[in-house]
């Protein structure tokens, strides 16, 4: 508690004498709004930004003119005092904890506030991301998150989201990613954060550009929104649209396919990346070799983290980036029990039949005759491309060789191609004569899938089939049904296919209906399309490599898939291996089962495989691995000639790559629990910005979310068992409820299947219950219709618990304050203080106690308003005489309170802005040495400029009178009872925030 005297009679300023200073709030068309920024025009008066506060503008953005509307400054020394007469001042406290929860936390704040609200593990490492991005390291939160394939990234993601939200920071999110993966993205966010995003596939935005008018932006129609890469990359449709919308914050998946500069994907991250605050990119192979490359994707995050894309030190961008693998500590640590250990890998030999080795004898006589003989063929790679088609299927090779002659037939050259074209229509004739029962791989696949797996009639065992070549998924579906014993229907619904070739909502329903436990699907066969960012592991931990390709990397994108966090069973892994008996021929025991190998010694000892070549690119891994088989190189002659740098150039780029991904050997990394990662492990402190991690974060004047709830729905509708149909499970913490029409409103932001499948128009089923939230989410799962669990776990964030909120607080009229009588023996007023910066965002929130004495002229105020508010006995069990007292004394002490209030404020507000103020004033630095000689580049330094000048703390505090604490007229000081609350204690320095 501070003792301030006032200046009101001093200063004689009001709020209205200062314009319209950011964090003020106005009346403008009968509707609140709060000032972003201001400032004076030459013809219209004054422009102001606002953003909407009343509940039918709620976070709407809008700009007014002084000269054209009234625009009215909210003075909360025009506050009216009313009287509270609901059951133990019911409504005031939850008009109370309704202001605390709908007020953003500052930007001083850099804790985690929600972390353990979620469908979630306790997990430390899945936190780092979050913890990281509001650290204050960075100017705005921005961040990649690098980690292995399995780790959670999307959980990573999904809180970062909601910390944000709680910051008011995530009102417009755009998540971009693969197509195949919407669903499940969508999914993960709702499901486990409560965090809704409209899914916009190519048919959601055809349907909403059908609905709203032409030309109408459809990125304006929905505030979260989760879109496909491949649908936004659309320049000529969407370009336009995004050039004009601001988000809070953008998520693209699989970054990095964004860093080849002027691709489409690259286009579309350039024009989102400087039109949002927060940008998180994740991807687990961020990196394809060339640091160039490697700074466009940091260049999207801040354009002046990097001065020189071609020589930098991870140092210099480790706040910009986190990246752990399944053997760093923190994560082996806390790992234990939440993912099945790696099992074995198989490789399965496969002799090849006569017919196949016919095949292999022509390979190896007139395409790949090896040291000392001439290949047939005018294009040194295209014989490995034939013996990759064979090793795959006898359908791929059958595409491969007619796709060649096609080629050859159209140039005019007879003399050059002849040779050619005839080994390729004899090579044509005899894969022409193969079937099902001339493959050795597919026999095995049968034997394995039967025998050894389990797989047909009667058993849910499933398998995921992974193959390059789509003619082989094809024939796969097509034959493997009736050699696993399935028939009639059973043989119609047991294998699925998935390609690239099909679109995004067949793409979502294969990998939907393979997760769910009671569908009929058994076998997946997919191509590399689910090689990344695909969880296939919910029923399933066997995988198949039909064919292997010739790349660690995406040897290990496919493992991925159900080697994962949530692996509950071990995962097993085989590979068909075709061999040969015929002298010369390149079967798969030359490249495929050497590679597996490699990549099973890599995951075990370096938690990745990806820096064993130090190509970071399948594509790359693939050429180079072609290019040196041509030379004469084996496999592991290529991979350590890769490994010790004897092949790369001397460009430096080998310490850069330790710098970010670690060295590349054979001994396990040491317990370093900084390893692996772009930036040093936040302590407590640290993440805190100097203080005790371990004190609470929400200020919260109920002990729960749930007992707000429940008094809320008691406030709001006394007669909810009638009007809502409420019912309540007292046992199990369910409720279930007919959402009054407001609500359905809100929930159009839900995804649209989910809205249908479960009826949620018709009635909700909503628990805080954890454990029965994700049994409800197993139960789904399990089912054979849908993955959306029919019973929604209740966080902060959920749509229910913002609607009661926006009740609670609509209930209580305009600049209106209640009365409460509690243990105080002397009126307390309850302010809250607000300083903003230009864009409108609190940077410190301060909730305060304040008491005026006329005698003696003097201010008190304590910095603690929910501990003031307990020791006063401000609860549940506090009695309502319903004393109607005289507001009329209480209103005359308005002006010397806030100016008290304020006085506090600004006596304080340079300690508060300290630690805000020194990393922005670090980055103004660092950008002042940035320098680009070309235009653009200079405007891009403007820009940030400016930026970092809008995050200070601007203008004067907004105040606003929430209540007042009243003494008991019939209670005396020598009365029974709890001591009497007077701010009399000796003057206390204010908490830092």
């Amino acid at each position: 508690m501070t003792a301030v005297q006032s200046s009101a009679e001093q200063s004689g300023v009001t709020a209205s004498q200062d314009q319209y200073p950011a964090g003020a709030q106005v009346l403008v068309r009968d509707e609140e709004w709060l000032v972003r920024s201001s400032m004076p025009t030459e013809d219209d008066g004054t422009r102001i930004e606002v953003v909407g506060v009343s509940e039918f503008v709620r976070d709407q953005e809008a700009v007014f003119f002084s000269g054209l509307d009234r625009i009215e400054l909210l003075d909360p020394r025009e506050t009216a005092l009313v009287m509270d007469d609901s059951p133990n001042y019911r409504r005031s406290r939850l008009f109370l904890e309704a202001v605390l929860r709908r007020t953003a936390l500052p930007q001083s704040e850099r804790r985690l506030a929600l972390a353990d609200s979620f469908l979630m593990d306790p997990l430390p490492y899945q936190r780092r991301p979050a913890e990281l991005a509001l650290s204050g390291a960075n100017l705005r939160p921005r961040l990649l998150i690098a980690d292995v394939v399995g780790l959670g990234k999307t959980l990573e993601i999904g809180l970062t989201l909601a910390e944000l939200i709680r910051r008011g920071r995530g009102e417009r999110i755009l998540v971009v990613t693969p197509q195949h993966v919407l669903e499940q993205f969508q999914h993960e966010l709702w499901t486990r954060f409560a965090i809704p995003l409209v899914r916009l596939d190519s048919v959601g935005i055809e349907r909403i550009q059908r609905e709203i008018p032409a030309g109408r932006n459809p990125f304006t129609s929905f505030k979260r929104v989760i879109v496909s890469i491949d649908t936004l990359k659309n320049t000529d449709q969407y370009q336009h649209h995004l050039e004009q919308i601001r988000w809070d914050a953008v998520v693209i998946d699989e970054s990095h396919n964004l860093i080849n500069r002027g691709s489409l994907r690259n286009q579309l991250a350039r024009t989102l990346a400087p039109r949002t605050d927060a940008l998180i990119l994740a991807s687990a192979t961020p990196h394809n070799g060339d640091a160039k490359s490697f700074a466009e994707l940091i260049g999207l995050l801040d354009p002046v983290a990097i001065r020189d894309p071609e020589s930098y030190r991870a140092a210099d961008i480790e706040h910009l980036f986190i990246r752990r693998t399944k053997i760093s500590p923190e994560v082996r640590e806390q790992m234990k029990g939440q993912w099945a250990d790696r099992g074995p890998s198989h490789s399965v030999h496969c002799p090849a039949t006569p017919a196949e080795e016919k095949i292999f004898e022509e390979l190896a006589a007139v395409w790949l005759p090896g040291e000392g003989g001439t290949s047939v063929s005018s294009v040194p790679l295209f014989p490995y491309t034939l013996l990759k088609s064979f090793l795959s299927s006898h359908a791929a090779l059958r595409a491969t060789v007619s796709a060649r002659i096609k080629t050859l037939e159209k140039k005019d050259d007879p003399q050059g191609t002849a040779a050619e074209l005839a080994a390729l229509h004899r090579l044509s004739e005899l894969a022409a004569d193969l079937t099902e029962a001339d493959s050795a791989k597919f026999a095995a696949l049968v034997r394995q899938l039967r025998e050894e797996i389990g797989v047909g009639p009667g058993s849910d065992e499933r398998v995921v089939v992974f193959s390059e070549r789509v003619q082989t998924l094809e024939w796969l579906a097509e034959v493997l049904p009736a050699a696993l014993g399935f028939k009639g229907r059973a043989a119609r619904d047991c294998v699925r296919i998935m390609h690239g070739g099909l679109s995004d909502e067949q793409q979502m329903a294969c990998v939907e209906e393979f997760g769910l436990a009671d569908t009929p699907v058994r076998v997946l066969v997919t191509g590399d399309v689910a090689s990344e960012g695909v969880n296939l592991h919910r029923q399933c931990h066997q995988l198949v490599h039909y064919d292997v390709p010739w790349s660690l990397i995406r040897i290990e994108q496919r493992n991925g898939r159900i080697d994962r966090y949530g692996q509950a069973r071990p995962p097993e892994f085989r590979a068909l291996i075709l061999t040969s008996e015929v002298e010369g021929a390149k079967d798969d025991t030359v490249v495929a089962e050497r590679l597996l190998e490699r990549e099973d010694q890599a995951h075990r000892s370096l938690g990745t495989a990806e820096a064993v070549t130090g190509l970071y690119r399948a594509e790359a891994e693939e050429k180079s691995l072609i290019q040196d088989l041509l030379r004469g190189r084996t496999v592991d002659e290529s991979l350590d000639a890769r490994r010790s740098g004897a092949d790369r150039e001397d460009t430096g780029l080998d310490d850069f790559l330790t710098d970010f991904f670690g060295p590349v050997g054979e001994e396990a990394p040491p317990a370093d629990p900084t390893e692996g990662t772009g930036s040093t492990p936040l302590s407590g402190t640290e993440a805190s910005g100097g203080r005790d991690a371990a004190s609470p974060v929400l200020p919260r004047l109920f002990d729960s979310t749930a007992h707000f709830l429940d008094d809320a729905l008691r406030e709001v509708y006394p007669d909810a068992r009638e009007r809502l149909e409420l019912d309540r499970d007292q046992q199990s913490g369910l409720l279930s409820f007919r959402p009054p029409t407001e609500l359905v409103h809100r929930l159009k932001a839900l995804p649209s299947d989910y809205l249908r499948e479960q009826r949620l128009r018709e009635r909700m089923l909503v628990t805080f219950n954890r454990r029965l939230a994700e049994h409800s989410l197993q139960r789904a799962r399990e089912s054979s219709t849908s993955s959306w669990p029919e019973i929604s776990l209740l966080t902060d964030l959920h749509p229910v618990v913002e609607w009661l909120t926006d009740k609670v607080l609509v209930g209580m009229g305009r600049q209106e304050a209640p009365m409460i009588m509690a243990n105080v023996a002397e009126p307390i007023y309850l302010v809250q203080g607000v300083y903003s910066n230009k864009l409108g965002r609190p940077t410190v929130v301060k909730w305060m106690g304040v008491t005026w004495r006329k005698a003696s002229r003097e201010g008190l105020v304590d910095d603690d308003m929910v501990s003031l508010l307990r020791r006063c006995g401000v609860g549940p069990t506090m009695a309502n005489k319903r004393r109607y007292r005289d507001p009329a004394p209480l209103r005359e002490a308005l002006p010397h309170v806030l100016d008290t209030a304020e006085a506090f404020l600004n006596t304080h507000r340079d300690a508060w802005d300290e630690p805000l103020r020194e990393p922005i004033e670090q980055y103004k630095r660092r950008l002042g040495t940035w320098r680009q000689p070309t235009l653009a580049g200079e405007r891009t330094k403007e820009r940030l400029a400016d930026l970092a000048d809008s995050l200070l703390t601007t203008g004067r505090p907004l105040l606003r009178v929430l209540a007042v604490l009243v003494p008991d007229p019939d209670r005396g000081d020598g009365d029974e009872g709890p001591p009497l609350v007077s701010l009399t204690a000796p003057a206390a320095s204010p908490s830092r925030f």
